[in-house]
């Protein structure tokens, strides 16, 4: 198989971006393709430099460093990639990565890490959030919206087959395109965390510092509990309004090197997690630590969490849902047992993804071979 790899960009190391380099480590002569990238990035995660190719967007001013502002030439952008040579591509996609131009001889396999959020299930959110619900600029916005939603599902056809990371987004992926998805979990380095048995007097929460994240809940949480402390750590466009509501007891350390996370997931009594994600990488992380998670009942945590084992949920994105989950949590606290929670944790490995993957590419790509012959 010669493979070609799409994934929208390059530029930080977040969740799909290990995804994308596990797969390139799964079929090492692979080619990737991506609207921008920086090399240092690619460093960072241990991906040729030279085996990736970047769009025109990289030219641009600002392409790289900006290169959300050229969101209305997305789609464009992506049909340009030329992959006439390949047998099978591999697109990683929570925006326009599907969307690459294939051939009727070509198996495309899309690893969807949600249909585009902003366009269907969180578009109301993000016009709010962007200030974008009124005026000339905000007319502006939601008619390029619609022109990517249309785009977005006319796309969704030139997917032969789709893995979705959750059971939560296959659902959407369903309700969205009407297209059935596999589902194989995300990948999580879990050698990188160590399990902890020691816990220290405290709770952590961790994530990019914007509104969907739900962290402004949590803080407000603990400041009306005095009596019990919480970290937060990680940047963003939100720190400044976090370190204002933010209590005696809750410290607010920003952005912090892994080292520091890893070392407070470790010691933290509790991982406390509130936002509706599609998988949610994070909580296993803190698993992997053998720290139980407190999350909302809603998404990926469903699929990540064991209530009473690894865990509890709460089931509305409220202070006071969240205060009551920490004070249930108090009770049941002795019960939790850290390695069992890293045995589960364990389950989400990074081998088993790539094995889940090599394994489903293979059997599709034979399939299609059988066929098209």
């Amino acid at each position: 198989m010669k493979i070609a790899i799409i994934q929208e960009w390059l530029v930080t190391v977040g969740g799909s971006d290990k995804v994308v380099k596990a797969i390139a480590d799964v079929f090492p002569d692979a080619d990737i393709y991506t609207l921008v990238a920086k090399k240092q990035v690619c460093d960072e995660l241990g991906i040729d430099w030279n085996k990736v190719h970047t769009s025109f967007i990289q030219k641009l001013p600002l392409g790289v460093k900006k290169h959300r502002m050229y969101l209305p030439i997305f789609p464009f952008a992506i049909e340009q990639f030329d992959l006439r040579g390949y047998d099978v591509i591999i697109s990683s996609s929570h925006a326009v990565a599907k969307g690459v131009l294939t051939k009727a001889d070509q198996l495309h396999i899309c690893y969807c890490h949600s249909p585009i959020r902003y366009v269907w299930d969180m578009y109301h959110e993000y016009l709010e959030e962007s200030g974008l619900t009124k005026g000339l600029k905000g007319y502006l916005a939601k008619y390029m919206l619609h022109r990517i939603r249309k785009w977005d599902l006319i796309s969704s056809f030139r997917v032969d087959y789709f893995i979705s990371n959750s059971d939560y987004v296959g659902r959407r992926i369903q309700e969205t395109y009407r297209r059935d998805a596999v589902t194989i979990h995300p990948n999580i380095d879990i050698s990188n965390f160590d399990l902890c048995v020691e816990k220290e007097d405290f709770y952590l929460t961790s994530s990019r510092l914007v509104g969907y994240k739900k962290i402004d809940l949590i803080v407000e949480a603990f400041s009306r509990m005095p009596n019990k402390k919480l970290v937060v750590i990680g940047g963003g466009p939100n720190l400044e309004k976090i370190r204002k509501i933010a209590g005696h007891n809750v410290t607010v350390m920003g952005y912090q090197s892994f080292a520091v996370l890893k070392e407070k997931m470790q010691k933290a009594k509790a991982f406390v997690f509130a936002a509706d994600e599609d998988f949610g990488m994070i909580p296993i992380e803190a698993q992997s630590c053998g720290t139980p998670v407190i999350a909302y009942g809603r998404g990926g945590s469903l699929e990540t969490v064991k209530e009473g084992v690894t865990g509890l949920f709460f089931y509305e994105q409220t202070v006071e849902s969240i205060i009551g989950a920490v004070e249930r949590f108090e009770k049941l606290e002795t019960s939790f047992d850290p390695k069992i929670i890293r045995n589960h944790a364990e389950t989400f490995s990074e081998e088993r993804f790539k094995k889940e993957i090599k394994e489903f590419v293979e059997l599709k790509y034979n399939e299609f071979n059988h066929l098209v012959k």
